[in-house]
């Protein structure tokens, strides 16, 4: 079967005073399709450059990004976002959602970009999925942290999306908040049947998915099938 992610001699640099700063170097790995994986180092070890690289956010110095089987390195940002919309969900730590739109309407905006129509049912069934369906029509300041984070939850999923990319999903969350987020992302996950991949601090939410690596100073020290 073929990877839904492959990343071949991967290396980010950027120039830094009279040097270059060589933030990733030399990755190789490989996602099967449905696999969970969590990216874990300190800060600065480099896997928030790596997820925004496999996610075509950003583009690398040399080496190759293939998701789906599209070299991402090879497209315009243009191209980028098509792919991006096509195969790809996000949750960020800081909820990333827009002030200015509702609930119902922040979850809206994958399926509008998409062009497809009767969005609304989709929309209003995922906020029942995450448990908000009486909070629909509520804007994200009122909404608490794990209410917003349940409304990106919906919103990632939303387009049905092949690989989804969480870069500390329960970073700004308590204990008990967090806890309920990622029983709630690993349930989805499983339901729609989407590559995750994730990138913690937490090696208690690492554990659970089933292969970890492990980053130090923009290398993969260790790659570990933990089921």
């Amino acid at each position: 079967m073929n990877p839904i992610l492959k990343v071949e001699n991967l290396v980010k640099t950027y120039p830094s005073a009279n040097q270059t700063l060589t933030v990733l170097d030399n990755i190789n790995f490989s996602v099967s399709e449905g696999d969970t994986l969590a990216i874990v180092g300190s800060s600065g070890s480099g896997k928030t450059t790596l997820l925004g690289l496999c996610a075509g956010l950003d583009r690398a110095s040399s080496g190759s990004v293939q998701m789906a089987g599209t070299a991402l390195e090879k497209l315009n940002e243009d191209q980028r976002a098509a792919i991006r919309n096509q195969y790809v969900g996000f949750v960020f730590q800081n909820f990333q959602l827009i002030p200015t739109l509702t609930a119902l309407e922040n979850v809206m905006i994958p399926l509008e970009l998409r062009g497809e129509k009767n969005i609304r049912p989709r929309a209003i069934e995922l906020l029942a999925r995450v448990g908000l369906g009486e909070r629909f029509n509520h804007y994200p300041t009122q909404l608490s942290g794990g209410e917003q984070q349940r409304v990106s939850l919906a919103r990632a999923f939303s387009n049905n999306p092949k690989i989804l990319f969480a870069d500390e999903p329960t970073g700004n969350l308590d204990q008990e908040t967090g806890e309920k987020i990622e029983k709630l992302l690993f349930e989805l996950n499983k339901e729609q049947k989407t590559t995750l991949i994730l990138v913690t601090h937490d090696l208690d939410l690492a554990q659970k998915t089933q292969r970890v690596i492990k980053m130090k100073g923009g290398k993969i020290i260790s790659d570990q099938n933990l089921k």
